[in-house]
């Protein structure tokens, strides 16, 4: 039976992105830096009619969390040769805002890339959609990001029971073609591994909140 996000926190749309919109991407993501594992994109504003709630990426967002969903962050992944990493069983626990407001329940904070990062309380991230865009293939020897099903209904999960909650929870690889679309609720437990045939595999991965920030925070956005 196919994962939904409803009642697994994790759903595959096939062939979600046409030639076009594959290619539009691409330019847009062009002149970043190469062989990089990970970088955070402050602003893609040649992407905004795509990302928006019904351009070709955003309305997948919509469709599940309203009209109201917007990208907040993006990062850019792309495994290779020169960098096969491998990520241990986690949550993603941080938000990316324009700048630090200390504010009640936030925290607490770091920077990554320059860009200032806050735990926020548990319920806002349990709003968030994160939604990966697979401008590669993804088999099983490249890596594909795994999740344990429905383990994003514990909200805040401690180091000490992460293994735990996997092992009762089972592992999923998520494989893709170019052009797909994998839809998380954002606290899903999730890992990789490095890939046993490395070759690019370039994700954009985006965070979607309909939710305002309090206390003057500011969504970094996208």
């Amino acid at each position: 039976m196919p994962l939904t996000l409803a009642n697994h926190g994790a759903q595959h749309v096939a062939s979600a992105l046409e030639a076009a919109a594959l290619a539009t991407l691409e330019h847009a993501l062009a002149d970043l830096p190469p062989d990089q594992p990970g970088l955070r994109l402050p602003a893609l504003p040649s992407l905004a009619d795509m990302l928006s709630s019904t351009g070709a990426i955003g309305c997948h967002a919509a469709a599940h969390w309203g009209a109201a969903s917007r990208p907040v962050r993006a990062i850019l992944f792309d495994k290779s040769a020169a960098t096969n990493w491998a990520l241990g069983w986690h949550q993603d626990r941080t938000i990316a805002v324009r700048t630090r407001v200390d504010t009640p329940g936030f925290g607490p904070w770091t920077i990554k890339s320059g860009i200032p990062h806050v735990a926020p309380p548990q319920p806002l991230l349990d709003r968030m959609l994160t939604l990966r865009v697979h401008l590669d293939p993804v088999d099983a020897h490249n890596a594909p990001l795994l999740i344990a099903p429905g383990s994003h209904r514990h909200g805040r999960v401690a180091e000490a029971a992460i293994a735990a909650l996997v092992a009762r929870s089972g592992t999923h690889a998520c494989l893709a073609e170019r052009g797909d679309i994998w839809l998380y609720a954002t606290p899903i437990l999730h890992a990789s591994d490095a890939a046993t045939i490395p070759r690019h595999r370039r994700v954009l991965q985006l965070d979607y909140s309909a939710d305002a920030l309090p206390g003057g925070l500011e969504w970094l956005g996208v």
